[in-house]
């Protein structure tokens, strides 16, 4: 299950990205295309399983998924691919060009109000420290971290 290892770098690139913060991330949202190879609901799991015990536990995961869709050089034409893909045109038959739906990319990370304790978690249990409650409970303050990195 590679949407773990996924998770995992998500997980990662975002705490990198709020270490300077200080609070805990309440949301995080990600553009993920349907020929982008993650199954949503395997992902959603394995997130779970990789913020415990970091400044995202207890964040709710949002997904959006990207549409494919390809253009044909020959005719212009422009269609979405559906799934399974067909990357030739309806049209005239020659191969589509794609233009969308392998993305994954990270586009939104909420922060909540309450700090972050000296471990770098929200509540002051850290991942040895068994199951805590999510952060639903702190009030949540609209706001994008100013810049996730890529690696």
């Amino acid at each position: 299950m590679h949407e773990l290892s996924i998770a995992v770098a998500v997980v990662e690139q975002v705490e990198e990205a709020v270490r300077e913060q200080g609070r805990a991330v309440a949301s995080l949202t990600l553009r993920i295309g349907e020929l982008a190879g993650v199954v949503p609901e395997a992902l959603d799991f394995s997130f779970g399983l990789a913020t415990e015990g970091t400044a995202l536990a207890g964040a709710r995961l949002l997904i959006e998924t990207v549409e494919a869709r390809g253009r044909c050089e020959g005719c212009g034409r422009e269609a979405s691919t559906g799934m399974p893909p067909v990357l030739w045109c309806a049209g005239c038959g020659r191969p589509l060009i794609l233009l969308s739906g392998r993305e994954l990319e990270i586009v939104r990370v909420t922060l909540a109000d309450g700090p972050l304790d000296a471990r770098g978690t929200p509540d002051g249990k850290g991942a040895d420290d068994g199951p805590r409650p999510a952060p639903s409970g702190l009030p949540v303050r609209d706001e994008e971290a100013s810049h996730v990195p890529h690696r």
